[in-house]
């Protein structure tokens, strides 16, 4: 387990773990929105792209709740984290821009696994893999 050689095992396993931990903790924040969208009454959000404050909302709740839990099941896992990646952008470059460091340091991190997701997928253990038929596909 710590030799320095490749694992695919645990390499399947540590994404799994991963977009297990992220989605849920991701879908929270979704969930939250979510319940702004629903209440009556005008909605308060920021447009921080300039697409009316309803929208600007929707999004959000589309990336951090149905992305997420298409991430957590690894379900067209690199698809799902586009949205992501985009809603994190606009949180740490525009919504945050002018903040201290602690408020841009979370959506750095949820951006860079994010990322990190897009460019290796879900790994063996994902819906993904069960459409592809369980085909391995070499990493290195």
């Amino acid at each position: 387990m710590f030799s320095t050689s490749y694992n695919q095992n645990l390499y399947d396993i540590a994404l799994l773990l991963l977009r297990i931990t992220v989605g849920c903790f991701m879908m929270t924040h979704g969930l939250q929105k979510l319940d702004m969208l629903m209440e009556d009454g005008p909605v308060k959000f920021a447009d921080p792209i300039g697409v009316g404050e309803q929208l600007s909302l929707i999004l959000t709740v589309f990336a951090e709740l149905i992305c997420s839990f298409l991430i957590i099941m690894g379900f067209a896992t690199r698809l799902a984290a586009i949205p992501l990646i985009i809603t994190m952008l606009v949180i740490l470059f525009v919504v945050h821009a002018n903040d201290p460091f602690d408020n841009k340091e979370l959506p750095g991190l949820y951006l860079a696994v994010y990322v990190l997701l897009l460019v290796v997928g879900s790994g063996r253990f994902s819906v993904d893999r069960l459409i592809a038929g369980g085909k391995k596909k070499k990493i290195f």
